[in-house]
């Protein structure tokens, strides 16, 4: 039988986690290449053969997006599929339309190809776009496990930009953790909030390799929480699926890929952020979650927002440095440290991109819509200096630190800046500790109490 060339189009992650579980051992497939497109300098590379097995001793080639029309015909590829993730119906759509008038069929694989299924109970927390608030939810879903005596292990959606290989499996325990694995800023937004807390995360490449290391962790694991990125849905089959969702991008919810299958699959709908969004936007969002997924449970959060020096904030030119992913392809135009100014009563919140460099100034010609906030990109060791040198050169008097890592750690700031915290805090009822307690009743992981002297 004739084997299929197979394009997988994606942006290293939900990528590699589709070829490693349904094509790396299937002869019915040669996969002749990757696409790549979101995340800089991941072109160009290859797919190394440590991971991609047997079949490709050569490795796979990872080449860009805007390569699909003519690698298609070079190719001889039959199928491309889809494969990143928080991205519009339209734009899925007009890649689809890219590669059928090249010839190729066009495919979106679901989670009976690529969910896996572990020995331990699974909690999912997915989200309908970046920046929702997962990971606020996921520490407050583990903080709540912790209470009752049980031990969580956190698996990150990939975010694997380096070295493929030496990825493959990764725990973090501690912030050193961060350092010896040369993570990003975009990781260490994701993992030190967890670390930070005592929490353990596992993340990388091949998937199957992690679920089964943090299944065996040596600190013991009771509960494993899939803590998703983008707005993709879970790698492992969830036996609990949390689906995060934003009023300050009311509609979103039905109009991005994937998003649309996290909420449709959702056992417990949160909508968070009343604390900050028009009335009118948080019905929306209800009124959809009951359209498509009537029978989930519907909770509301805020999003908490604490500050560590607000007398730096008060009066104060500042400039606001959020989270990269949310404000570029997340599209949101306000984050944390936009609110901490304006509940702080900031005097000025200072453009960045008359000061912006090299990479930073490249990513504000790609995202026009960002304005007055700098994304805290730092993809690499170049990008990492080109935002210390426009943060420095801003001519502000403070500046607010709206990401979930600690920026000043990893780069030298030579003006007064303050971290922005925030942390999920549910309103009314039914609230986590509830849907928890039922959980965990049902999965029988009641520890069984010592004996009283």
């Amino acid at each position: 039988m004739d084997r299929k060339n197979i394009i997988i189009i994606g942006a290293a992650g939900r990528d590699f986690h589709n070829f490693n579980t349904h094509y790396r051992d299937n002869d019915a497939y040669r996969v002749v290449a990757f696409t790549a497109t979101q995340i800089p300098d991941i072109d160009g590379r290859k797919y190394p053969s440590e991971l991609a097995g047997d079949l490709y001793p050569e490795g796979i080639p990872i080449y860009s997006q805007e390569q699909l029309p003519q690698l298609i015909q070079e190719l001889d590829v039959d199928e491309c599929v889809f494969a990143y993730s928080d991205v519009s119906y339209d734009d899925v759509m007009g890649v689809g339309a890219i590669v059928n008038s090249a010839g190729a069929n066009f495919t979106l694989l679901g989670s009976k190809s690529t969910m896996l299924k572990s020995n331990k109970p699974v909690i999912s927390v997915c989200a309908v776009r970046t920046g929702t608030g997962k990971s606020q939810t996921s520490r407050k879903i583990i903080e709540t496990l912790l209470e009752h005596d049980l031990k969580v292990v956190a698996i990150r959606h990939p975010m694997p930009y380096g070295d493929l290989v030496a990825q493959r499996v990764q725990r973090f325990a501690t912030v050193e953790d961060l350092k010896h694995h040369n993570c990003t800023i975009e990781e260490m937004e994701e993992y030190e909030p967890h670390v930070a807390r005592g929490n353990i995360v596992y993340a990388g490449v091949d998937y199957a390799d992690i679920l089964q290391a943090a299944e065996n962790d040596p600190d013991g694991c009771d509960v494993i929480l899939w803590d998703g990125g983008n707005n993709d849905f879970s790698f492992y089959e969830p036996d609990l699926a949390v689906t995060v969702l934003d009023p300050h991008r009311p509609g979103h919810e039905l109009k991005y890929y994937p998003g649309e299958v996290s909420l449709r699959t959702a056992d417990v709908a949160i909508i968070n952020k009343v604390d900050s969004a028009e009335a009118e936007a948080i019905q929306i969002v209800e009124n959809n979650i009951k359209k498509v997924n009537p029978d989930s449970v519907i909770m509301k959060a805020e999003s908490k927002i604490t500050v560590d020096h607000p007398e730096q904030i008060a009066g104060k030119r500042v400039l606001i440095v959020e989270d990269g992913p949310t404000l570029t392809h997340g599209e949101m135009k306000l984050g944390a440290g936009t609110v901490a100014a304006q509940r702080l009563g900031a005097k000025e919140i200072i453009d960045p991109r008359p000061y912006a460099v090299g990479t930073i100034a490249d990513t504000f010609r790609k995202y026009g819509h960002i304005g007055n906030l700098l994304p805290a990109m730092g993809y690499g060791e170049q990008q990492l200096k080109d935002l210390e040198e426009t943060i420095n050169a801003a001519d502000c008097d403070a500046v607010i630190i709206g990401t979930p890592m600690d920026l000043s750690r990893v780069i030298s700031i030579n003006k007064p800046c303050t971290r922005i915290h925030y942390d999920l805090e549910e309103v009314g009822s039914p609230d986590l500790n509830e849907i928890l307690k039922k959980f965990i009743q049902e999965h029988q992981l009641v520890k069984a109490q010592s004996p009283k002297a």
